[in-house]
């Protein structure tokens, strides 16, 4: 039985906005189905005329109406109801009932409200398919109901063919552009080898086997697709009915889809199709608070590069598919988050799917068949327009601030001038009643306006040739070398912050990978931003693992920058694909409060191809000592799957042992270029989890006990803050607030031990990190010691000097030949001249004790030079030894500055070079460089002063030993 209700109008409803209006709409629902009128806006007496049909089977079922008030920031306000019985309107005459108006109740019996307005309703119903049932049979049917929603004013014919309809829509949509991805995140950006239209109605014909195959192949049951229709707002609509699958989370839920074609927009060649899908799935938790969104957009896709073979008249039509999501919350919960994560997760997994479908039917537009990969495609789109100098000028200095000062500092000297005049004198030149210049009060209150306008004019011209300086900088220059490319191209920024609350920011933005730095241009007074600038970073041998993001607020080129906010894009974790085109959120107390963002497109290419693996390979083998072999591809995707990790990211070893927790549980350790993870499965309970190596701080081997059935156990402490996806694994938090991994029964902990410290100090630290190591040890001990002026060498024993390890490389040289750095000769001179050091004086290995030798050296560094950021001399004691183990030599060296360096007098730097050959190799050596601060004097200011020495030393080492080496190998 169809039972069909018209709704018409409602009068007199009460105002439920502070603007004296309501926002109604009209809420229907019949058993466990509902559906709702449009919103009609800032009305009291609205006028709806929408008509539904539902498919009913029991007599007994109610329709209840619902007139609600639509309040976009908080939940929707009841302004009254309405519920009749299906048995009533069947027992009308003729089974309907003529339009009526029925007055609404509230919700609650006891209210102090009477008048809750009336609404005009008409109903029928077909008893043409009607036969009555039995109530257990009616109870079991009324399960199977659905509805089915048309319009009043235009009922489409059934018999009217999908691309008829099409038509319809296309003409109604002339001159519209297709709409932008939805803030999501992007799951699909591939094109396909067909026209627009084929693509198009395999995807949403109902005569297509598409759907179906594909609801099969996911475990998807029950499926049901109504026929499009076309309302009265010009739009294609059709709603798709189904029950998901069950998975690892949640059980078989029946999800509902309302398809919507939002554009169709007909092109030159092709037309370009919008489709928006509304999924709501009631029953899962929080179901009700949410529905996600899923925007098709189907559009011409790139031209095909030529082929040889091809003729030039012959044109091959593709297709761009751009498929994007969002959460559309209808509620306020503050599982918003959880709700978020879980659905992305989700989207993943079954679109992963959709498009190795989708690839069986349509072939994918691989890279080198088109003649303009989309990654130039949108780096040319972003054309950055230079501000001419007189432009950027006239915008900073064009205000009130800079015409008053400029009125005033002529007015005093065209006074000055007039009152030496003879004429003038008399007159007293331009002063005039309540102005006396230049002797008076007056003279102080010009003064003081003169210094304070000044001062803010000062400021401004400081801004602009700063901006100036900016605006000059290199963005955008092609990246140097073979390797791991990475090219971010930052649009805008959204809602960010500012310090001071009367003015905007003046904002630029800092990236931050492997290192190095890239900043952009400032924009002046504005929150919302737009750069359009293209940063390169040069080739890294492996692939980066984060990149940061910090957001400053310039104030002038003499003050500290005020961070905004900051984010980090976790290359390991992130699908490149959604980095394509992404608005990031920044963290921060203001840039949360703000709801700060940016908007970036990130791409990572590998200009090497396949031989990333296998170059990655030999270069630990040099650290290991040991051949590594290649796993082969089947190994590594089932590592990739198990961890979702990218493609480019393989296994270099794993173990098996015993995560130490409150219970000891089994499982295999994996080491990869970028992670270090584990994987346990016990009884069907899995145990997953991974954290990059530079997030590791500390690897400490704790001595074999009982507990750990006789074998040393293997501690890693994360850097504070970091590894938090992975902290269900960790043994505890210490007190700084790091996570503590154990790992332990290793059936062979020495080749474990040895390949997890050899990947640790193979992944490059950062500067940051190698600071804040130095600084920690440094602080903790207050050395008092000094080193006599006599030049005596003073080791690191005698100061209890704490060295952390900084550099660490193999090179292809033999031992001897790098010794010749520390020799005196033509390589040390060459060396240091390089470095940037003139006035290079040494004395000649002297012998104190048997196998010991002494020398000292004094050079000065000039202006501008090597890394230094001063001038000044240095003098410097050598020590080395034989060691007696290796085939080797350890050079211990105290450095202590001298004149011309800032606070030379406070500190020494003291480093321990070991220099040893490699068993397995010939000609090659292993270098190892350690080194620490050690302070003479107290400073307040031994913490910056610390970074800079440190970050400056650090990078004078790398420097000095790859000048070595380039010119041994050179000879």
């Amino acid at each position: 039985m169809k039972l069909t209700v018209q709704v018409l109008e409602a009068r007199n409803l009460p105002a439920m906005d502070m603007n004296g209006f309501s926002d109604p709409y009209v809420r229907m629902q019949i058993g466990r189905y509902d559906c709702k009128t449009k919103v009609v806006y800032k009305h009291l007496n609205p006028t709806w005329d929408e008509k539904f049909t539902f498919q009913v089977e029991d007599l007994n079922d109610e329709l209840s109406m619902s007139v609600m008030d639509e309040d976009k920031f908080s939940t929707d306000d009841f302004i009254g109801r309405f519920v009749i019985s299906v048995s009533t309107i069947y027992d009308s005459p003729n089974g309907s009932i003529e339009s009526e108006w029925y007055s609404l109740q509230p919700l609650k019996k006891r209210t102090k409200q009477k008048d809750f307005g009336e609404i005009r309703l008409a109903f029928s119903v077909d008893l043409n398919d009607f036969v009555p049932q039995s109530p257990s049979l009616a109870s079991e049917s009324s399960s199977t109901s659905h509805f089915e929603v048309e319009s009043f004013s235009n009922r489409n014919d059934s018999k009217t063919s999908f691309e008829e309809l099409l038509r319809l829509v296309e003409s109604n949509n002339e001159g519209e552009d297709i709409p932008q991805s939805l803030s999501g995140g992007i799951l699909v950006d591939q094109a396909y080898i067909t026209s627009t239209a084929a693509l198009n109605t395999y995807l949403f014909s109902p005569d297509s086997d598409y759907l179906p195959s594909l609801a099969e192949s996911q475990g998807t049951t029950a499926l049901e697709q109504a026929p499009w229709v076309v309302g009265t707002d010009g739009k294609m609509t059709r709603e798709v009915t189904y029950i998901k699958a069950a998975s690892k989370l949640i059980k078989a839920v029946k999800a509902t889809e309302e398809q919507t074609y939002l554009k169709v927009v007909p092109g030159v060649g092709q037309s370009s199709y919008a489709l928006l899908s509304s999924v709501s799935t009631p029953d899962v938790p929080y179901g009700t608070y949410f529905k996600t969104e899923i925007l098709f957009c189907i559009t011409p896709g790139p031209e095909l590069a030529p082929e040889e073979d091809r003729e030039e008249e012959e044109e091959i039509e593709t297709s761009l598919l751009t498929v994007s999501w969002r959460t559309n919350f209808t509620s306020s919960t503050m599982m918003k988050g959880m709700i978020e994560n879980g659905t992305r997760q989700g989207l993943k997994e079954t679109y992963t799917q959709f498009v190795e479908f989708l690839s069986q039917k349509f072939k994918p537009v691989d890279s080198k068949d088109l003649g303009a990969t989309s990654k130039d495609q949108i780096l040319a789109s972003l054309t950055v327009q230079k501000e001419s100098e007189l432009k950027l000028a006239s915008r900073i200095l064009g205000n009130f601030t800079v015409f008053s000062s400029v009125i005033i500092t002529l007015y005093v000297f065209l006074h000055i001038m007039l009152s030496n005049q003879t004429i003038f004198s008399n007159m007293g030149g331009l002063e005039f009643s309540g102005l006396d210049l230049p002797d008076s009060v007056g003279e102080v209150i010009v003064c003081i306006i003169l210094v304070l306008q000044g001062e803010r004019s000062l400021k401004l011209l400081g801004q602009f040739l700063q901006a100036r300086k900016q605006k000059g900088s290199d963005h955008g220059i092609k990246a140097q070398g073979d390797g791991w490319l990475l090219t971010v191209a930052l649009i805008g920024g959204d809602c960010l912050g500012a310090v001071n609350t009367n003015t905007s920011p003046d904002p630029y933005i800092v990236f931050t990978c492997n290192g190095k730095t890239k900043t952009s241009s400032i924009k002046f007074q504005t929150s919302d931003p737009q750069w359009n600038e293209i940063f390169e970073f040069d080739a890294m041998d492996n692939p980066p693992s984060v990149m940061r993001i910090d957001v400053y607020d310039f104030d002038g080129p003499f003050c500290e920058a005020n961070l905004l906010g900051y984010a980090e894009i976790n290359f390991v974790k992130s699908n490149l694909s959604e980095l394509a085109d992404v608005w990031i959120l920044l963290k921060g107390n203001l840039a949360q409060a703000c709801q700060s963002k940016v908007h970036l497109r990130v791409f990572l290419n590998n200009t090497r191809g396949t031989e990333v693996a296998k170059d990655y390979l030999d270069k630990m083998e040099k650290e290991f000592g040991k051949k590594i072999n290649l796993r082969s591809p089947q190994t590594n995707s089932t590592f990739q799957k198990l961890f979702s990790l990218p493609m480019e990211e393989f296994i270099i070893n794993d173990f098996s042992c015993y995560l130490k927790r409150k219970m000891p549980l089994q499982g295999r350790l994996f080491l990869s270029p970028r992670i270090i993870g584990f994987s346990a499965n016990l009884f069907g309970r899995k145990t997953i989890f991974y954290f990059l190596w530079e997030d590791i701080e500390e690897i400490e081997t704790v001595p074999p006990t009982l507990a750990s059935v006789g074998s040393p156990s293997l501690k890693v402490f994360l850097l504070p803050g970091k590894g938090m996806d992975a902290r269900h694994g960790a043994k505890t938090r210490d007190s700084k607030g790091r996570l503590v991994f154990q790992f332990q029964s290793f059936v062979s902990f020495h080749n474990a031990n040895r390949t997890i410290m050899v990947l640790w100090k193979a992944k490059s630290r950062s500067p940051e990190q190698i600071v804040k190591l130095v600084e920690e040890e440094s602080e903790s001990h207050n050395l008092l010691s000094q080193q006599e002026e006599s030049g005596q060498f003073v080791s690191m024993e005698d100061t209890n000097t704490i060295l952390s390890d900084v550099f660490s490389s193999a090179a292809d040289v033999s031992v001897n030949l790098l010794m010749e750095l520390f020799s005196g000769g033509l390589l040390d001179r060459k060396v240091m001249e390089a470095l940037g050091c003139s006035e290079y004086h040494f004395n000649h290995w002297e012998t104190i004790k048997p196998e010991v030798q002494q020398r000292q050296i004094d050079y000065k560094f000039s202006s501008g030079s090597g890394n230094s950021h001063y001038e000044g001399k240095v003098i410097s004691s050598q020590q080395k030894t034989k060691l007696a183990e290796k085939n080797g030599w350890l050079i211990e060296e105290v450095i202590a500055p001298q004149g011309g360096v800032p606070y030379g007098e406070y500190f020494s730097v003291h480093t321990k070079y070991k220099i040893e050959d490699i068993a397995i190799r010939t000609n090659a050596c292993n270098v190892q460089v350690s080194m620490g601060v050690q302070w003479l004097k107290y400073t307040k200011q031994q913490k910056r002063l610390t970074k800079s020495i440190v970050t400056d030393w650090v990078s004078r080492i790398q420097d000095m030993f790859r000048l070595a080496e380039q010119f041994i190998t050179a000879k």
